[in-house]
């Protein structure tokens, strides 16, 4: 053995009764307890020297700002030491490192007063004459070991004021192992060239090989599962045929976002509280000026069979750059890219891609998340068509419970909703939007008027939800992703449902062995708790039978009854007992946030007294300064009408003398 606290482990624990704990033992040697660990599995790696047995208990330990609280004092009590018997004006206390903190606590435990009639601005004093530091005191007997001292109430003040912290203590019980020995050599793991030559491996002992070993397995990434489920999706429209259009505009202008797709300029979507919009650069430069141009006249004066909207289109308002809202604003552009091919070929397009609307954060919104759009331009496409393409879509998802609901949009008629059921929710949720394109929209482009286009949306993250039966979108985008879940998460099938416990599929051979679905997981052990009861009613009737005595079945009864009783009157003393227990600790934890609440509106009602204070007092300075000037100005006016008096009295003499 190389490591001397191994071998004075080995010694104590020949000594020792039964065994021993590894922290007492680094309290004992001196050494740290990561140190005794390090011994403990040391000597594990040896065989059956020593057995170990890991134990966890909770221990108090004292946070940073509680190891210099029990050092120095508490913020309170230096705040009141800190006060001379004249006392000291509260703006230089609150300048002091305790200040704020202090104050407000010291003026809780009336130790110390505010005299705000002094001259000089609100004055604190001392109010009594000493003080006993608790909280201190509190801490020094955590610190020595002795937490347990403390009530509960105590620990939760100092734990509310991030004085105190509960940890998880993890040792070992180290007893003896059935080839004990103090004197243990260390076994080789190697062979070396040296031990061959010398023939020094004769005589030393060497740690077994284990063959069943698993190795290290090699650092890897993970999808996010919206990126399994993204990648599904992509490959779903690619086997039906459709071609992905190009979505690398985040900022788009308002004429592609909306005034393309035929939505008026005050519709309720444009304004603010709905859409991000751009301060720099806030407009676009380059737009189709001839595209423009119909588009402008479709909207104010009509035409390809509408009347239009009747107002007065602006071009300054259609060139507003914004974050866009959807990528039917990429579906425009790459309509009007293919209505500027002679002769019309059929298409087929599709983007997933981000979209940003300024919504209220919930369970199921976000302002930021994925829209997937499918569309289809060819001649002669009716809604029969769409509801075809969404169901075959949708089936591919394996989301084949769907729900149809008439809707409005600016640029589709007739336009439908898409929901589905989810199951973690229990309720029907909209999962897309759907809808063929109107005339106004499509005929500006330049289409030919046979033509009809489908097309329909839905989100990434609301399909990824069902799938993975996530709850709260939350969970799935943002801060709260937990990466463990990442980490976890099975492959993406989005032809099957391995969280709905109504559905069983047939896996094809060699595909999911390890997984059942859970519908046959739940009925497996519904038959076997019916086995158990039948098992367990099999097993009464035979006891029944076996009894000599007529009555004894009775007799049992009536006992079992009256444990029964007995059992229910316990349990009602017990429920109440707790009960008991949880009104006490609610009515202190309500206490404590009362408190707290007080004491955080005193010391910022003193906050907001003492700006106030100053500011009267900056102003109260400013007026006495214009006084001092009015009278001054006043003295030299009285001067000004003295020199003016004499010299009036001075003419007027002269004069009288002139006469005579």
């Amino acid at each position: 053995m190389d490591s001397p606290v191994s071998e004075l482990l080995l010694r104590r624990l020949e000594a020792a009764d039964g065994g021993l704990d590894s922290a007492e033992l680094a309290t004992e040697l001196g050494v740290e307890h990561q140190v005794v660990v390090g011994a403990v599995k040391s000597l594990q790696a040896l065989g059956e020297v020593i057995e170990a047995e890991l134990r966890s208990t909770k221990c108090w330990e004292l946070t940073a700002e509680g190891e210099e609280i029990a050092r120095e004092g508490s913020h309170e009590a230096r705040v009141f030491r800190s006060i001379p018997l004249e006392g000291l004006v509260q703006s230089e206390l609150m300048h002091l490192p305790s200040g704020k903190v202090g104050f407000s606590k010291a003026m809780s435990n009336k130790w110390i007063r505010v005299d705000k009639s002094a001259a000089d601005g609100p004055r604190v004093f001392q109010v009594v004459d000493s003080i006993e530091d608790e909280v201190q005191r509190r801490l020094q007997l955590v610190q020595a070991g002795q937490a347990e001292k403390l009530a509960e109430k105590e620990r939760n003040e100092l734990r509310k004021r991030k004085l105190l912290t509960e940890v998880i203590l993890k040792t070992y019980w180290v007893s003896k192992g059935r080839a004990f020995s103090t004197s243990v050599s260390k076994q080789e793991a190697e062979l070396s060239p040296e031990m061959i030559s010398s023939g020094s491996w004769r005589d030393r002992p060497f740690k077994p090989y284990n063959f069943s070993a698993r190795g290290v397995l090699p650092d890897s990434g993970h999808l996010h599962p919206l990126l399994k489920v993204r990648s599904q999706f992509r490959q779903i429209f690619l086997e039906m045929g459709f071609t992905e259009m190009p979505t690398d505009n985040f900022i788009e202008s308002a004429f592609w976002n909306f005034d393309a797709l035929f939505q008026p300029q005050q519709h309720p979507a444009r304004d603010q509280h709905d859409t991000f919009f751009l301060r720099d650069p806030a407009e676009a430069l380059q737009l189709p000026m001839d595209y423009v141009q119909r588009v402008k006249r479709t909207h104010s004066q009509g035409g390809y069979g509408s009347q239009g909207y009747k107002y007065t289109w602006k071009l300054e308002e259609a060139q507003k750059n914004l974050l866009r809202t959807h990528t039917t604003a990429a579906s425009a552009r790459a309509l009007y890219c293919l209505a500027q091919k002679k002769p019309f070929t059929p298409a087929k397009y599709f983007s997933i891609d981000r979209v940003f609307r300024n919504e209220t954060l919930d369970a199921t919104h976000l302002a930021e998340f994925h829209q997937i759009e499918g569309v289809i331009a060819d001649h002669g496409l009716t809604l029969g068509h769409l509801m075809g393409v969404l169901k075959e879509f949708f089936t591919k998802l394996g989301i084949t419970k769907l729900r149809f609901k008439p809707a409005y949009n600016p640029y589709t008629e007739p336009s439908m909703e898409v929901f589905s059921y989810h199951q973690g929710l229990k309720k029907w949720v909209e999962v897309g939007n759907s809808g063929v394109f109107r005339p106004e929209m499509l005929l500006p482009m330049g289409l030919p008027e046979n033509v009809s286009v489908i097309a329909w949306g839905l989100s990434l993250e609301r399909p990824t939800m069902i799938k993975y039966g996530i709850n709260n979108i939350r969970e799935l985008v943002g801060h709260k992703v937990n990466l463990q879940m990442v980490y976890d998460s099975p492959v993406c099938r989005l032809d099957i449902e391995p969280r709905s416990p109504q559905t069983q599929v047939d896996a094809p051979p060699g595909e999911l062995k390890d997984q059942e679905p859970q519908a046959t997981v739940e009925n497996r052990e519904h038959q076997q708790n019916e086995n158990h009861e039948e098992e367990a009613s099999a097993a009464a009737t035979s006891a029944n039978y076996q009894l000599p005595r007529p009555f004894s079945s009775l007799d049992s009864s009536i006992e079992i009854l009256k444990k029964k009783a007995q059992e229910l009157i316990e349990s009602i003393n017990e429920s109440r007992q707790k009960d008991h227990a949880l009104m006490t600790n609610f009515r202190d934890s309500l206490k404590m946030k009362v408190s707290d609440l007080t004491e955080k509106l005193e010391e910022r009602m003193y906050q907001v007294y003492s700006h106030h204070s100053k500011i009267i007092q900056e102003r109260l300075q400013d007026f006495t300064q214009k006084m001092a000037k009015i009278s001054l100005l006043e003295m030299e006016l009285k001067q000004v009408c003295q020199t003016v008096e004499t010299v009036y009295k001075d003419l007027c003499v002269q004069s009288e003398l002139e006469k005579a």
